[in-house]
């Protein structure tokens, strides 16, 4: 398989791993933040939604546009203003979901050398279109990272929880 077919799978299968991630994931624990400066599975998955959302624009302006200007956004401003704490899971799942196959079948529809068309991201700079569908493959996979080591202090948390609880006559 050729470095553009590699990537356009691990850009895929973002939706799949998302999903695995997640499974099971219900009440607290999707609310569970492993520190105060750290996020919850549902911020996480919401933040995810968002940024495909973003990557939507991204993407077909570096296909369509000559040397397009991409801008940044802030994910804790983000996070705080569109109130990812309340929002449900299931629709950002749902909503990432649709927006990645979405983004897939486009990109699998475009020529090879539509790859090497640039746009200038305003924190990242000069990016070809590979170079974007690798980072938001990379994104997804970091978060789906982030995810785990969350549920797994999760699972600590309660664990410690239930040894200091008092024994029940």
């Amino acid at each position: 398989m050729s470095d553009l077919a590699d990537i356009l799978e691990r850009f895929r299968r973002g939706g799949e791993l998302l999903a695995m991630s997640t499974t099971g994931a219900a009440g607290s624990e999707l609310d569970f933040k492993p520190g105060p400066d750290k996020w919850s599975v549902r911020q996480i998955v919401c933040h995810l939604s968002d940024s495909e959302a973003v990557a939507v624009m991204r993407i077909r302006q570096i296909a369509a546009e000559d040397n397009p200007t991409l801008q940044a956004f802030n994910g804790e401003l983000w996070a705080d203003h569109l109130d990812y704490q309340r929002r449900k899971i299931s629709q950002a799942l749902e909503t990432f979901r649709k927006l990645r196959t979405e983004n897939h079948e486009l990109l699998k529809a475009l020529p090879e050398e539509s790859f090497s068309r640039t746009g200038n991201h305003t924190e990242a700079g000069r990016l070809t279109l590979l170079d974007l569908v690798k980072g938001n493959a990379e994104h997804v996979e970091e978060h789906v990272q982030q995810i785990q080591r969350t549920r797994a202090a999760y699972r600590e948390y309660r664990s410690k929880q239930a040894a200091q609880a008092p024994a029940q006559p």
